[in-house]
């Protein structure tokens, strides 16, 4: 304490024992996508396009980003810079993109893949594509605009899966079909918590030469959909009963009864409601071995809180793993999942309905102390009170588990 030699009032500031752990972002999206390397690029900034003799100067255009490396996007204009405009030989990506910031998303990160008529050289390339978002840490939304094969999608999920992630969720584009199964519409994808699945394609305005339609994946826009909702309402609201900015119309007409046969098999329906094109469905992927991770909301609060809480608890990974320590952990994250359950995310008319923390003798016995780790046992009530989704984290001085 300082020594004051005056009389007077002094105002000190005392560190507060209460290492306050911040919410991650929960609406950063990644795409990949097929872009030739021969489209158009917008002028750079001041120059004409042609040279002292009139003819084009194509040292005066923006190159496109490379293949294989991911690029920042920070809104349409910065898309374009980039990839170029909506044209042949960028049409998906780029109609993806923009739904996504026009349904309200923010900032994506994108990595090329240029084309290749063999289907199956191609799926390689967009599954190869996925590695370059691993160390962005940044990244929770995953999509792959109009990629519908089996390889590719499972792919997604397990990108999303990956242990030394799981914070990530995959938006699937279900098959062109007018068949009303799970198998017509999500194929041979296997099953997953990690990932939701929407079908029907949606019409943006494109047509072809005869005046038809172009269907466009719905996945894009979806990510934009999931930003609006995190941004407006929270990570804990489904992004359900949501109007598709920008779709004009859809591929197939779901009916109600149409999709009661859907909506228990993990199919999320874009229905039609007084000429707005809605998302009528927040299941994930999840199979029936795996019921308490049905709903798009609870398997996207419980990454959040974990990826949260595992980043702000990393101040304790070389500190003295003792009673004093085990007391501050319990404090900080008590007071996170408290401010998370007054939010309305956590479900609960107390605290103690809503969460528990423990970090103790009993989760860290001589043995664990040993191995010079530190567990933290964490119940949050997703779905009921009092009745908690438990999981563990452990600080040890190599990193996280």
């Amino acid at each position: 304490m300082p020594q004051y030699l005056a009389p007077g009032v002094y105002v000190e500031e005392v560190p507060s024992a209460i290492k306050p752990i911040a919410g991650v972002g929960t609406s950063t999206a990644g795409f990949v996508g097929v872009v030739d390397d021969s489209v158009t690029m917008p002028l750079l900034p001041g120059r004409t396009g042609l040279k002292t003799d009139g003819t084009a100067e194509p040292a005066d255009f923006a190159t496109v980003a490379p293949a294989g490396q991911a690029q920042l996007v920070d809104g349409w204009e910065s898309f374009k810079n980039l990839f170029g405009d909506i044209q042949p030989g960028n049409t998906t990506l780029a109609h993806a993109v923009y739904g996504f910031f026009n349904n309200g998303g923010g900032r994506c990160w994108i990595t090329r893949v240029a084309p290749n008529a063999d289907a199956d050289q191609l799926d390689t390339s967009l599954i190869g594509a996925l590695d370059t978002f691993t160390a962005i840490d940044e990244i929770a939304l995953v999509a792959i605009p109009g990629a519908v094969s089996d390889a590719v999608q499972s792919a997604i999920l397990d990108h999303c899966e990956n242990q030394y992630l799981q914070d990530r969720f995959a938006i699937l584009d279900g098959r062109q079909t007018t068949v009303l199964t799970k198998v017509a519409i999500q194929g041979g994808t296997r099953d997953s918590s990690y990932g939701a699945i929407y079908y029907p394609w949606i019409d943006v305005g494109i047509e072809d030469a005869e005046g038809n339609p172009v269907y466009q994946p719905p996945s894009g826009h979806l990510a934009g959909v999931y930003a609006r909702v995190d941004t407006e309402r929270g990570v804990h609201k489904a992004p359900a009963n949501e109007v598709i900015r920008g779709a004009l119309g859809l591929q197939t007409l779901v009916s109600k009864q149409g999709q009661a046969g859907l909506n228990p098999e993990g199919i999320n329906v874009i229905r039609r409601f007084d000429s707005n094109n809605t998302v009528w469905g927040a299941r994930t992927m999840a199979g029936a071995a795996q019921a308490e991770w049905r709903y798009i909301s609870s398997r996207r609060l419980f990454n959040f809180l974990r990826e949260s809480i595992d980043e702000g608890t990393q101040w304790a990974v070389f500190e003295p793993n003792a009673p004093e320590l085990w007391s501050k952990i319990r404090r900080n994250v008590g007071a996170f999942l408290n401010t998370v359950w007054a939010s309305g995310a956590l479900l609960g008319n107390t605290p103690e309905e809503a969460f528990y923390v423990r970090c103790d003798e009993t989760v860290n016995p001589a043995a664990v102390r040993d191995a010079g780790q530190l567990v933290v046992e964490i119940g949050v009530a997703l779905v009921r009170p009092a009745e908690f989704v438990v999981f563990r984290i452990s600080q040890w001085a190599g990193g996280v588990q």
